[in-house]
């Protein structure tokens, strides 16, 4: 049996930046958190921590790699277990959330960032679009490994339209302040519900005008109008 790789020192150094600075972020916030800061905790000097990450931004671009990393393993055992599209849709929301979890208080601090479509750690940044491909690609494969009949106008606009949905659903968990969040889980169960019921719906062949609209709405909503 193979030993398990260890991290480098320079690997131990660059995690222990980004957690020092996961910490801060969680409890002073992301604008009154500085890099001298986050140097201070992680017990460095000012210096090393500008060589790993020239920017809080580019920590944070960090944190947001190393969680589609980490999640990648739960997220395509959801897909492959394959327990029907409205659970896997369910399943496959709901890792993001019990993931993110001890997080979510650095999510509320980057929430005007993330409203924001021309900041760098906004979802929808063109820095981002590597991360939101592939988590686009993941819902692709939620569609194609279902039985619902999806007519064909549609069916290319369903992944980016589902990323949305899940978007939705963050920003709202992100400002819940129910116990553990209940409304949340209560409004992704009612959420995955809905679309799995619109899609099905979509396949009746009296609603080709709806959906005409409905691919004209998601355009618009993308940019692409």
């Amino acid at each position: 049996m193979a030993t398990p790789k260890l991290p480098s020192k320079s690997e131990e150094t660059r995690l222990r930046i980004l957690d020092s600075a996961l910490e801060l972020f969680r409890d002073k916030g992301f604008d009154s958190a500085t890099m001298r800061d986050i140097a201070a905790k992680a017990e460095l000097a000012t210096g090393a921590a500008y060589y790993y990450f020239p920017s809080k931004d580019s920590i944070v671009m960090a944190f947001y790699e190393r969680a589609f990393a980490q999640m990648q393993p739960k997220l395509t055992a959801v897909v492959e277990e394959a327990r029907g599209f409205e659970r896997t849709l369910h399943d496959l929301i709901r890792v993001k959330l019990d993931y993110f979890a001890p997080n979510r208080a650095v999510f509320r601090a980057l929430l005007r960032n993330g409203a924001d479509r021309q900041h760098p750690l906004s979802p929808f940044s063109q820095e981002t679009k590597a991360i939101r491909d592939a988590d686009i690609d993941c819902f692709r494969r939620v569609v194609e490994t279902s039985n619902l009949r999806i007519p064909r106008d549609l069916a290319p606009h369903v992944p980016d339209t589902l990323w949305l949905f899940q978007m939705g659903v963050i920003f709202f968990w992100v400002t819940d302040d129910s116990p553990n969040q209940a409304r949340t889980h209560r409004l992704l169960e009612l959420g995955t519900k809905t679309v799995t019921a619109l899609l099905r719906f979509s396949a009746v062949p009296l609603t080709r005008p709806l959906r005409k609209v409905a691919i004209e709405l998601i355009e618009l909503v993308r940019g692409d109008a």
